[in-house]
């Protein structure tokens, strides 16, 4: 019952604030933020009443399946861009600014970063520096994805910016690994060629293996169904079956094998949707069926934001000159970057912007870092600050940059009631939608 109610009062807040999210002209993803806070630990939750909110982060944490679903079909709508007819036309370019605005940003974080290690060596360590730089290379496509899809946004920057975002994770889980072999290198006196080289090689590779292997069965199986429903069916099941195999872990030989769900759910869309003749109508449905469940990731992921970073002035200080040096980075290595791949001058003036939300992998990045012991727990706070603060300006902010570059019709949105009507040829009947 607990589960039921906690689970329905999350949804409920998150689709009421929404309500006011849009006479704020805000994204509906900032109000599910909010209304993640507002019924977590430090709010409702703080009642302790169980099933009404959520009481204690680890109360939140028990969800975390329900997170790992969502990010698995968040990756797989994303790889549905990575269609050919689309790539034949951006696909250079996308490669190019992908690189290089992560490269960009992890060298001038780690820049900024060292140079205040220096500054105050026994409050900033070098090897948290440096694990930073690589983590402020990911972006958050959750919220991304979130803001398109809302607005149905539609342009040159959209068609860049999906593939992009996608590309930038992958680069940024390779920058990481390497940055992370280097830390643990520094802290223990060793350097381990197999951590900082072959394992994150390793796991793109794998990632990419399965989840192409995954969407060649995952096409193949579609065709013995007709129904529009038996077909939404194997689609949920062969999502479900690719994040569950992409969580497999072992180790051959010293060497540790893994992979990356999104990347492997990004493949899984891409392998499908230019393979199979329907796919566009099937991701339709897939994205309807998916929505109550992107909006419980979303308030379990403001519920989930540790609000007490605030108390320690040191990691506030250290968390805005992060923010300040990523912003700067994903902006510069952006402009740079697509400036130089002669990208439309929208995409050069606005793409840095869209690329500001941090969240999931990156707080995976976190998880991981806490390995390195006190360094780790540093390196999670200031991570934590920055995914709150970026996670509640970055989804107004990327709105802001694709209505600017003319991806989103002011006048496009109409209400899903008054559209049906019209269908049906009962509009005169109905008050104006406006």
């Amino acid at each position: 019952m607990q589960i039921l109610v906690s689970l329905s009062i999350a949804l409920l807040s998150g689709l009421m604030l929404s309500r006011l999210a849009k006479l704020a002209q805000l994204p509906a993803v900032t109000a599910y933020l909010v209304a993640g806070i507002l019924v977590g630990p430090y709010c409702l939750g703080a009642l302790g009443v169980s099933g009404l909110g959520f009481t204690s982060h680890a109360d939140v944490k028990s969800y975390s399946l329900l997170c790992d679903v969502a990010l698995g079909f968040i990756a797989f709508s994303i790889g549905n861009e990575f269609r050919l007819s689309q790539l034949k036309k951006i696909g250079k370019q996308a490669t190019i600014v992908g690189i290089f605005q992560a490269v960009i940003t992890t060298l001038l974080v780690d820049a900024i970063l060292i140079a205040l290690h220096f500054a105050m060596p026994d409050k900033l360590p070098l090897t948290v520096a440096i694990v930073l730089g690589a983590i402020a290379s990911a972006t958050a496509p959750a919220a991304t994805l979130m803001v398109v899809r809302q607005y149905k946004a539609k342009g040159p920057l959209t068609d860049m910016l999906l593939p992009v975002v996608a590309l930038d994770d992958a680069v940024g889980l390779g920058l990481f690994a390497v940055s992370f072999g280097v830390a643990k290198a520094l802290k223990a006196g060793a350097v381990s060629i197999l951590s900082v080289v072959l394992e994150p090689i390793l796991e793109v590779v794998l990632s990419i293996g399965l989840g192409a292997l995954c969407g060649l069965l995952f096409t193949y199986c579609e065709r013995f169904f007709h129904s529009r429903s038996k077909r939404l069916s194997v689609s949920v099941a062969f999502v479900f079956l690719t994040i569950g195999l992409s969580m497999l872990k072992f180790e051959i030989g010293g060497i540790h094998i893994g992979f990356s769900s999104l990347l492997v759910c990004m493949m899984l869309g891409t392998i499908f949707c230019n393979y199979c003749d329907f796919s566009e109508e099937l991701m339709d449905r897939v994205d309807r069926w998916t929505a109550p469940l992107f909006v419980l990731f979303f308030v379990l992921s403001g519920a989930e934001l540790e609000l007490s970073v605030f108390g320690d002035i040191l990691i506030v200080l250290i968390g805005l000159a992060y923010i300040l040096a990523r912003s700067a980075g994903k902006y510069s290595g952006a402009f740079l970057s697509s400036k130089l791949a002669k990208c439309d001058d929208n995409i050069v003036k606005y793409l840095g912007v869209t690329l500001l939300p941090q969240a999931g992998v990156a707080l995976g990045m976190a998880i991981k870092a806490s390995e390195l012991g006190v360094e780790g727990a540093i390196i999670s706070n200031i991570t934590l600050f920055a995914v709150l603060i970026y996670e509640l300006v970055g989804p107004m902010l990327t709105k802001i940059a694709l209505t600017k570059a003319g991806d989103i019709n002011p006048e496009g949105k109409t209400s899903a009631r008054h559209e049906h009507a019209k269908e049906k040829g009962l509009h005169k009947h109905l008050p104006d939608a406006k």
